[in-house]
């Protein structure tokens, strides 16, 4: 398949083919073209109008072209930056909070039924592994927890480093079954991951708030649930998930050791 996006060479090779035949078109039309008869004739030297677009044309499209490719490709990756956490390459809380309210909104505006999650994720005692290890060591491991997080997930599903040790995930059409499933792979495989800052493997893990929700709320509204729930699964000994529904009374929540 041929790349025809705007970051696209396949795009530049495209135009460049199509800008040469219109100038070869127009060419004709303008050469053969009488004004004086309103008639239109071949005309004696009709080879220079295939000739000439074909030697100028093509450098001129291809150059124009491939800087337009270059703009796009620039504008895309400054958009990567200002939306990505540089150390995880997972979304930042800016960007997170953004897309899930876009989401949101989309079902509010239009009266459809929508479902999803929140998850709240942080890392227990991650202050230990910088103190024990130093802080490329504590980099390290927010890197492979947010490898471990983006593998349990859905592609359509979204993974933010919402600051520090403390990690976002938006489930969008789920309801509390799946999403508590899903917040209890994450946590079993951060407990099982390899972290050997000195050669012996160090046990990390997280403790995960959720909620469920049915429009409308809002990002802050899910958000505050949510991080209510982490406290919770804190409070509770750490390396758990707590999730509810918004709004849900608390024997209505769901707790996994």
């Amino acid at each position: 398949m041929i790349d025809l996006s705007s970051t696209g060479k396949g795009r530049v090779y495209v135009m460049t083919v199509l800008g040469t035949l219109m100038c070869m078109l127009l060419a004709f039309v303008l050469d053969g073209y009488s004004i004086e008869s309103g008639q239109w004739a071949l005309g004696e030297r009709w080879v220079n109008n295939l000739i000439i677009p074909a030697l100028v044309a093509p450098p001129f499209f291809y150059f124009l072209l491939s800087k337009l490719r270059e703009l796009s490709l620039a504008h895309r990756e400054l958009l990567t930056v200002a939306s990505t956490d540089s150390l995880t390459n997972c979304l930042n809380r800016r960007a997170f909070s953004s897309l899930v309210d876009g989401y949101l909104s989309r079902f509010d505006e239009v009266r459809e039924p929508g479902s999803g999650a929140l998850l709240i994720l942080d890392v227990d005692r991650f202050k230990a592994v910088n103190d024990l290890f130093g802080h490329d060591s504590g980099d390290e491991a927010l890197r492979l927890i947010a490898g471990v997080i983006r593998s349990a997930v859905r592609d359509i599903d979204l993974v933010a480093r919402i600051g520090g040790e403390e990690f976002g995930v938006f489930l969008p059409g789920l309801d509390l079954t799946q999403a508590l499933a899903i917040a209890e792979r994450i946590r079993a495989a951060v407990e099982a991951v390899e972290f050997k800052p000195t050669g012996e493997r160090y046990r990390l893990s997280l403790s995960i708030g959720g909620v469920t929700f049915m429009p409308p709320a809002t990002f802050s509204q899910l958000y505050r649930s949510a991080d209510r729930r982490l406290y919770a699964a804190k409070h509770a000994g750490r390396n758990r998930v707590e999730i509810g529904a918004l709004g849900a009374m608390a024997e209505q929540d769901v707790r996994l050791a």
